[in-house]
């Protein structure tokens, strides 16, 4: 074989090897190419699935906080009506407290208030002699009451007599607004009747109603006081 096909056939295989080269490279470049868009893609699910956690993440804090802000207005406010409500009651019961002493200004009616004091006490305790306590400045008011309840009494008990005196050994402080005591048992059972005992049942049993008057009714208790 002459040189110049040596060199031809040389060339040749250079030629050959070459483009195997080429196509090899190219093959690995496609492959990397392939390698690197499976990678990328599989690192942006990873970035935006972290994303989309961070972000439900912060959302229910977000949302958690803004709950938690809203519940502690609500109460904050509800805390402030009922105080403000709670102060208009007491101040309601305490002008009604610095009324009681003009009850007993009109006599007739003071009267009448008495007897109906009494009559109370005598239905509550059954017995055929109790004593009456009262103001000392009350006393002409009281008997007459006491007369008067005592007819009451005797008519609707159907009874001959009951007995009713007037402790004078033992009366209401004079700083009670009025109203009176019946005592019972043998001086064991006193049934409390003075205006100023009556205004704190009355703050307690009738409380419930006059919230509804003033107020309306509660939606939010579930059981009536």
């Amino acid at each position: 074989m002459s040189d110049d096909q040596v060199a031809g056939e040389l060339k040749k295989m250079t030629a050959f090897i070459r483009q195997e080269a080429l196509e090899k490279a190219k093959e690995i470049q496609i492959k990397a190419d392939e390698e690197f868009a499976i990678e990328k893609s599989k690192l942006v699910r990873q970035e935006t699935s972290a994303i989309d956690s961070q972000y439900e993440k912060k959302f229910k804090q977000a949302s958690m906080s803004q709950q938690i802000t809203r519940s502690t207005l609500s109460n904050k406010t509800r805390i402030k009506v009922l105080s403000a409500r709670q102060e208009l009651l007491d101040d309601l019961f305490e002008q009604a407290r610095g009324r009681l002493a003009d009850i007993a200004k009109d006599k007739g009616k003071y009267q009448e208030m008495c007897k109906n004091l009494i009559l109370e006490g005598l239905y509550a305790l059954n017995e055929d002699k109790v004593a009456v306590r009262a103001r000392k400045a009350d006393y002409d008011v009281v008997k007459k009451a006491i007369e008067g309840a005592k007819a009451e009494y005797k008519q609707q008990m159907k009874v001959q007599e009951i007995q009713v005196d007037l402790d004078e050994k033992n009366p209401q402080p004079e700083g009670s607004s009025g109203g009176l005591s019946i005592i019972g048992g043998g001086g064991k059972i006193d049934i409390n009747n003075t205006f100023e005992e009556r205004l704190k049942l009355l703050e307690t049993d009738a409380l419930p109603s006059i919230r509804k008057t003033l107020f309306g009714v509660n939606k939010n208790r579930k059981f009536a006081d």
